[in-house]
């Protein structure tokens, strides 16, 4: 058993309370580090495809490939996190992202694009990613049960919220510096940053402390695999938080369209894409900044289904606008309005999962939300071959508008919850 961690101090508010463990500033360089090397390679990586197929759908797929092995693998990646020691685990990773880096950078070499065809070019691309999705599968259950062992449970909220700052501060730069990089230096200039990047990550692993897994009883794996599904399915708060996003985003992944705005509407170039998918970035990091003093779990369930609807408002918006200034602004609210709603749901997350079955109800959230994303630019993708490319935006954020006010409907007697009734309710009953 993990030793105990000293708890806050009930009566005076630290908005950097969490930053004051040195553990958890180690496990944010981790994170900052990945996240902006795997933003610079999800813009570029979708860019270069593009202009490689000319096809929209051939977006939709590079999410698709993530996303299978993400979904397959999820349940058992969380089975490992809740049995396996968390350092020793990630380390382990980190190497497999940096193998498929190492091969893509490989790959968009001058050499290989003379020498081989471009398919095959598509194609390696396409499997390097269907590799990263697998490690994703261990990556997500892994860090979420890691946050909760380097500190006390009052921390959550506050950690939750720099811990989502931190991976929107990469998000803002990652794809900046990407689309400026490719633009600039080219892809391999790019992805030889981006393997420099994720060494820096893996040096940051080396800081943190090797912790023993919370006790998990001995069992045949696929009854303790059906243990955080069953967890999840009957706590109505967390399977609706999961099951919102999950459609919203499913039917709101029009960012996955970004390339095609900046190249054949907008005609801003890598540039401007960078620029585009760091404003949603920006407007993410600014409000989760403001969320350290100013938090959304005073109504989580209200503020949450408020937040989903304003982010699909945003979408429709931006899938309507013709000048590229307006185009960041509706970005920068997308990103505003999804910031709130990371928060609260990540909140809700490790108030309500006991110790012992993190890795595992994590590894149900990935299914829900982690891959909703790729899903969704799947979606988008192809709504986008079949509707050309602006009605798919508009009816993906209609759809994301309809989804939150079909559960607010359904979920009326949740809206008044705060967040001390979240806490001051017993794990075992926790059945809201």
């Amino acid at each position: 058993m993990t030793a105990s961690l000293p708890e806050a101090d009930p009566v005076k508010p630290d908005p950097y309370a969490a930053l004051r463990f040195p553990e958890f500033r180690s496990y944010l360089g981790m994170r900052f580090f990945f996240t902006l090397a795997y933003q610079m390679q999800a813009v570029i990586i979708g860019f270069h495809v593009y202009h490689l197929t000319k096809d929209p759908l051939a977006l939709g797929l590079v999410g698709l490939c993530e996303a299978i092995p993400a979904i397959c693998i999820a349940l058992y990646g969380g089975y490992v996190a809740d049995k396996s020691e968390k350092r020793g685990l990630l380390l382990k990773v980190f190497s497999g992202v940096f193998v498929c880096s190492a091969i893509m950078l490989a790959a968009t070499t001058q050499w290989a694009h003379q020498f081989i065809p471009v398919n095959r070019i598509v194609t390696v691309m396409y499997a390097m990613v269907f590799g990263m999705g697998i490690a994703r599968g261990f990556f997500s259950p892994a860090t979420f049960s890691l946050m909760a062992q380097i500190l006390p449970k009052s921390h959550y909220p506050n950690a939750s919220t720099w811990n989502s700052s931190s991976w929107q501060a990469a998000s803002i730069l990652g794809p900046a510096a990407g689309g400026l990089i490719y633009g600039f230096a080219g892809i391999t200039a790019t992805y030889s940053v981006i393997l420099s990047l994720i060494l820096v990550s893996l040096i940051c692993i080396f800081f943190l402390k090797r912790h023993p897994p919370a006790f998990v009883p001995q069992q045949p794996v696929l009854k303790s695999l059906s243990e955080g599904v069953v967890f999840v399915f009957r706590n109505k708060m967390m399977l609706g938080a999961m099951s919102l996003d999950l459609f919203s985003v499913f039917f709101g992944g029009a960012v996955a369209l970004l390339p095609v705005f900046a190249n054949d509407i907008l005609k801003v170039g890598s540039e401007g894409l960078g620029l585009m998918r760091a404003s949603a970035s920006l407007g993410a990091v600014l409000t989760m900044f403001a969320m350290t003093r100013f938090s959304p779990m005073n109504k989580p369930w209200r503020n949450l289904l408020i937040a989903v609807a304003g982010f699909g408002t945003s979408i429709i918006c931006y899938g309507l606008s013709r000048n590229f200034y307006l185009t960041l602004f509706f970005l920068f609210l997308e990103g505003s309005f999804d910031s709130i709603s990371v928060i609260i749901r990540s909140t809700i997350m490790q108030l309500l999962t006991p110790d012992e079955m993190r890795g595992r109800v994590s590894a149900v959230n990935s299914m829900f939300i982690g891959s909703s994303n790729e899903i969704g630019a799947f979606e988008s993708g192809l709504t986008a071959r079949l509707m050309r490319t602006v009605p798919a935006v508009v009816f993906g954020g209609s759809m994301t508008i309809a989804i939150a006010g079909i559960t607010w409907w359904k979920t009326r007697a949740l809206t008044s919850l705060s967040l001390e009734d979240l806490n001051n309710t017993p794990t075992e009953k926790k059945k809201l």
